[in-house]
């Protein structure tokens, strides 16, 4: 509460005269602001939203119809939240929007400070490269950008390639530590045969004495058929949890932590009928459904979604999933940056 609502009001002048000097000389006052900046729990700007793919994929299309790949660098429609339209957000901490490789197109070889995620929605034959290995993608595989690494996609095949895209631009804008830059060549050279580091690093082995070079894991493609195949084999040997149901979370195998030191991402499997109870934790988690349908409570909301619908639970706002059919969710939030500076938090269940 403010010091000058509460005194007379010559004293309020004499405030606010003291509060113009401040000013002037680049400092406030903390008692002004201190609730507001020191809340007792999170004072939530993000709200709960949805994206309904069959609503923004003629959209996306249209754009298709209207910029070349050339012209915009990387045709993407972001999915902005609500409640901070305008800042290409999907979380004040992360950012995610649906991107098109139209037939025949390439996007051009580039690389950023910012890491970078991705999950196939609609491929036959489209590719991602990273760092000289390219990769086909496959509706469901999860791709990673780790920071400051080469990467360019095509399509050389007959239908549009489209996927989910997820950085921690917000994180590396709000350090001011962005940097960006385009290849020499507009497609890097291809120096590693297809499935390279899946062979060296996604096998339970390492080369010998290996040091990894960055701290993103050294596999950079993790394919959809493996990643259902272990859901389906935890789903059927070990008991579900009462909010997430079978989830399990893709980690870097040279450490066994999460896959970039920003972003975490998560798989879970909800069977037919699976009704969870409410969880909420720090890291807004942003949903993509792979499989099945469904509804989420999120706060006040009820989202009813279907295949490749992207929704978002802001921080600590409760969250309940209802799978009407057997459900795949893909989700992924800043969880690892919250818990390497020690301010994550969760509340599970919420009974």
């Amino acid at each position: 509460m403010s010091t000058m609502a509460t005194e007379p009001r010559s004293a309020a002048a004499e405030w606010q005269e003291y509060y113009t000097r401040l000013g002037g000389k680049n400092t406030a006052a903390l008692w002004e602001v201190l609730s507001g900046i020191v809340p007792a729990e999170p004072r939530r700007i993000c709200v709960p939203a949805i994206w309904r793919y069959e609503e923004v994929r003629p959209l996306l299309m249209e754009a298709g119809r209207r910029i070349t790949s050339e012209e915009a660098e990387r045709r993407v429609l972001i999915l902005e939240n609500p409640g901070i339209r305008g800042h290409s957000g999907i979380t004040q901490s992360l950012y995610a929007g649906l991107q098109l490789v139209l037939p025949g197109e390439v996007a051009r070889t580039h690389r950023h400070v910012a890491a970078a995620l991705r999950l196939v929605i609609e491929s036959e034959s489209g590719y991602t490269a990273v760092n000289g290995e390219r990769v086909t993608m496959h509706s469901g595989d999860f791709i990673l950008t780790p920071s400051w690494t080469w990467h360019d996609h095509g399509n050389p095949g007959e239908e549009p390639v489209i996927w989910l895209d997820g950085l921690d631009i917000p994180i590396v804008n709000h350090f001011e530590a962005s940097f960006f830059e385009h290849h020499p060549d507009e497609i890097q050279p291809v120096i590693l045969p297809e499935g390279d580091s899946l062979a060296r690093y996604g096998g339970n082995m390492v080369p010998l004495e290996y040091q990894p070079p960055r701290p993103s894991s050294p596999v950079f493609t993790y394919p959809y058929a493996r990643s259902r195949e272990t859901l389906e084999h935890v789903y059927r040997n070990s008991p579900l949890h009462p909010c997430h149901g079978a989830k399990m979370q893709f980690i870097n195998p040279a450490t066994g932590g999460y896959t970039m030191p920003t972003i975490g991402a998560f798989l879970q499997l909800l069977p037919a009928g699976f009704a969870g109870a409410p969880y909420r934790s720090t890291d807004g988690a942003v949903y993509c459904v792979v499989e099945g349908c469904g509804q989420s409570r999120v706060g006040d909301s009820t989202f009813a979604w279907k295949e490749h619908d992207v929704f978002v639970a802001p921080s600590w706002y409760p969250v309940s999933h209802h799978a009407e059919t057997e459900t795949v969710l893909f989700s992924f939030s800043d969880r690892p940056v919250q818990k390497a500076l020690g301010l994550w938090r969760e509340q599970a269940p919420m009974l």
